[in-house]
C-alpha cells in the first residue's frame, strides 16, 4: 500500500495547484500534486492528493492537518485505497480519506 500519498481536504475553491505545491514542498520532494476538479465545470472540488518521493516526507507533512491555507483549516491524512464501488474506473486506482 502506498504510504507516501496524502489526502488534502477542506480546500478553498480558489486554492491553486501551485499554492499546494508551495505549502507542501518544504516537507520533502514532491512527485505529484493533483487538485481534483469537476469534470464539467473545471472548478475545484475542494480536495487534492499530494504524493511525496518518500514515506518519511509524507509523514512529516501530516503536521499540516488543521493548519490554515487560504482561510480554511486543512484536513490532511494518509490516502487509503478505496475499496468496493463501481470497479476499477478504467484502470485508475481510487483513493479516499478515512
Amino acid at each position: 500500500m502506498q504510504q507516501n500519498k496524502l489526502y488534502v481536504g477542506n480546500l478553498s475553491f480558489s486554492t491553486t495547484q501551485t499554492e499546494l505545491e508551495q505549502a507542501f514542498s518544504g516537507y520533502g520532494e514532491l512527485e505529484e500534486v493533483r487538485l481534483i476538479t469537476d469534470r464539467d465545470s473545471g472548478r475545484s472540488r475542494g480536495f487534492a492528493f499530494v504524493t511525496f518521493a518518500s514515506q518519511h516526507a509524507a509523514e512529516s507533512a501530516l503536521e499540516m492537518d488543521g493548519k490554515s491555507l487560504d482561510g480554511r483549516n486543512l484536513i490532511v491524512n494518509i490516502a487509503k485505497e478505496k475499496t468496493g464501488g463501481r470497479g476499477n474506473a478504467g484502470g485508475r486506482s481510487k483513493f479516499r480519506s478515512f
